[in-house]
């Protein structure tokens, strides 16, 4: 990641604060989700390794919560900035657990690049939820062009 980033929307875009569907609600990921959080991926690392957008990353690797906490405090600041919006993909059934996320940072050539994971417990939902990330980004989000790998 570049350590300086520019906003990747304007200043009056007003920012989704959520998407809602029948199996899961997409809330801005921020510390008060760290235990969840930390739950959800630290128990599939390898489910999320094999996920289109994270085969050849280097994320998920083991860390502690208190580092896990760092980062949503960091994917946070990125939301207020503006310069990245990382959304909690928590249950709709039990909206304090999370079971996975959705990344939407801008793309080197313009645009949007957007990743997502769920949980292994969870597998069901990842074509649902690149389905419904895929539409909410055409219909609310300003983007010319989004990066997102097909399920």
């Amino acid at each position: 990641m570049p350590k300086q980033r520019q906003p990747i929307v304007s200043d009056d875009f007003e920012v989704p604060q959520g998407l809602d569907t029948d199996d899961f609600v997409l809330r801005p990921l921020g510390p008060e989700h760290n235990e969840s959080d930390y739950a959800a991926w630290s128990s599939s690392i390898d489910h999320i390794r094999a996920t289109p957008g994270f085969i050849d990353g280097d994320w998920p690797h083991p860390m502690s919560p208190e580092k896990n906490l760092a980062d949503l405090e960091m994917h946070r600041r990125h939301f207020d900035e503006r310069v990245g919006f990382t959304y909690t993909v928590l249950d709709a059934g039990d909206r304090d657990r999370v079971i996975g996320c959705v990344y939407i940072y801008g793309h080197p050539q313009g645009g949007a690049e957007v990743q997502s994971w769920v949980t292994e417990s969870e597998a069901r939902l990842d074509k649902p939820l690149w389905r419904a990330v895929s539409q909410w980004l055409e219909t609310d989000w300003p983007f010319d062009s989004v990066s997102y790998e097909a399920r």
